[in-house]
């Protein structure tokens, strides 16, 4: 838990708790990516609970008691930041989640919430293309020359976008920055890697530096 999280323990004070009968709903965002997971509802014992221990704990209605996601199932929340919305009735909380977040073992609870990015989309499309011919397919071509050549032009696109930053050629940059980054996917999928490794590793090098 990151020390802006820790310096707004006095948090609770500031809600409506009296608006909707003790229950403050608590909308559960990644924090590394944006995309929506959950929504929870919490009380004062709750959110006093998340904050001390960085983990998210919810009211449960149906149990009419805590319960701290993940107890069980180990998909835990680990809360990054929290704000409250303009009329101090909401919350938004900010988390890296362990695992999927959906009971039924999705990473959202929303049926498009596992809806992947553009990146995403682009690195399963690569990968589909891998066995296509090489004549109709110029990632398929790639492919088939090997991983001495598919590093060969993520050095080059790197070198390439580093120039046009030097030269302070921004459409050029934005033209090589995505050439780079195409020719990275296919390294990674030669390599047998995907962007949800570099993400991971992004995020543990982000908890080690916080």
């Amino acid at each position: 838990m990151t020390d802006s999280v820790k310096d707004k323990s006095a948090l609770s004070n500031s809600l409506d708790w009296d608006k909707q009968d003790g229950l403050i709903p608590a909308i559960v965002q990644n924090h590394l990516t944006g995309k929506v997971l959950m929504l929870g509802y919490m009380d004062k014992a709750a959110l006093d609970k998340t904050l001390e221990t960085g983990s998210v704990t919810f009211f449960s209605r149906s149990k009419q008691a805590l319960w701290t996601k993940g107890e069980t199932s180990g998909h835990t929340l680990e809360l990054v930041a929290i704000d409250k919305d303009c009329d101090n009735d909401s919350l938004l909380m900010q988390v890296l989640p362990n695992g999927p977040t959906c009971h039924l073992q999705t990473e959202s609870c929303w049926p498009d919430g596992n809806a992947h990015t553009f990146l995403d989309n682009l690195a399963n499309l690569i990968a589909d293309r891998k066995g296509d011919d090489p004549k109709s397919s110029y990632t398929a071509h790639l492919f088939e020359s090997g991983t001495k050549r598919i590093a060969q032009k993520v050095g080059e696109e790197g070198l390439e976008a580093a120039l046009a930053a030097a030269t302070h050629d921004k459409p050029e940059l934005i033209d090589e920055a995505s050439d780079l980054i195409y020719h990275l996917l296919v390294l990674l999928e030669d390599q047998e890697l995907s962007l949800a490794d570099i993400t991971d590793n992004l995020r543990k090098r982000h908890l080690k530096a916080n």
